[in-house]
């Protein structure tokens, strides 16, 4: 069960709220890739991501929908084709993945 503070709301601070939707290995790398592109498709997006597995790559994509964060369109075809975008929810984290970028580019050598 989820403990609420004493505001009625599950999360400490809003760090914590931000970090529980787009926290983890994945989603701010697939939430990038979104982000430079106005869609793509599963197995594009699998072959931007080093290292994800198909069954990662699933899951993650699975929260971000749920979370309204990324939107998936199936199209009724032949194969069937499923390509994901952002949703305008999602674009709102646009300067919080930038300002990671950059950060990131200013300090992956220290690591």
């Amino acid at each position: 069960m989820t403990q609420k503070n004493n505001f009625g709301h599950p999360y400490g601070c809003s760090v914590e709220a931000t970090l529980s939707v787009i926290g983890g290995r994945w989603k701010p790398v697939i939430i990038f890739n979104l982000m430079q592109n106005d869609f793509l498709r599963f197995g594009e997006l699998k072959k931007k991501i080093a290292g994800i597995t198909q069954r990662m790559l699933t899951n993650q994509l699975r929260e971000l929908e749920e979370d309204k964060i990324v939107m998936r369109k199936v199209y009724a075809e032949v194969p069937p084709r499923v390509e994901y975008s952002l949703t305008d929810y999602g674009r709102t984290l646009e300067p919080i993945m930038i300002s990671m970028r950059d950060w990131g580019a200013e300090h992956m050598h220290v690591k």
